[in-house]
C-alpha cells in the first residue's frame, strides 16, 4: 500500500495557529462554537471567568480565588446572548433572576461538567491606569489639530 501525500503541503508549511494582530480575536468564536458542542452532545457547559477583568457584571460574593465557575447550560440561563465581546445571560442566584455580563476576553476555559471536554483560554491582563498617573495622562493638553483625510 502507497502511502499518500500531498507534496504541496510539508510539514513546515502547516496552518499557521498564530493569528495575525490585524484580525478580530477567534476566542469568541472558539467559546460560541464548543458551547453548541457541548450542548448539542448533552451535556452542561461551564465557562471559568478572571473576576478581575473589567465590564465583568456577576452576583457579589460567588468568586473563590479570583475565578467563577459559570453554568452557561439553555436550561440555567434565559436570554444567552454572545457575540464577539459580550457573553450576556440571566441566570438565578439565591432564589433571584440576575443579569449577568462577562467580557469574552474574561472567560479562561468552557468545558462539559459531566467528562471535562473542553478548552482553555489565556486571558490578557488588562493594564489598569488609575491614581495620579491615569488624572495626569487625561490632563496633558493636546495642542493638535484636527486633521481629517478624504478616503475613497
Amino acid at each position: 500500500m502507497q502511502h499518500l501525500r500531498n507534496p504541496l503541503l510539508k510539514l513546515s508549511e502547516s496552518i499557521d495557529l498564530i493569528f495575525d494582530p490585524d484580525m478580530t480575536s477567534a476566542k469568541p468564536y472558539f467559546i460560541e462554537a464548543l458551547h453548541h458542542w457541548i450542548s448539542d452532545n448533552g451535556l452542561t457547559p461551564l465557562i471559568v471567568v478572571d473576576v478581575s477583568y473589567e465590564g465583568l457584571r456577576i452576583p457579589q460574593g460567588i468568586d473563590e480565588e479570583g475565578r467563577v465557575t459559570l453554568n452557561v447550560s439553555y436550561d440555567a440561563t434565559e436570554h444567552l446572548q454572545m457575540d464577539t465581546d459580550l457573553m450576556t445571560f440571566n441566570a438565578r442566584f439565591n432564589g433571584r433572576s440576575q443579569a449577568l455580563i462577562v467580557p469574552m476576553e474574561s472567560i479562561s476555559a468552557i468545558f462539559a461538567r459531566e467528562n471535562g471536554k473542553g478548552m482553555v483560554f489565556e486571558v490578557n491582563q488588562q493594564t489598569q491606569e488609575t491614581g495620579d498617573a491615569a488624572k495626569k495622562k487625561n490632563k496633558k493638553p493636546n495642542n493638535k489639530r484636527p486633521n481629517l483625510t478624504i478616503v475613497e
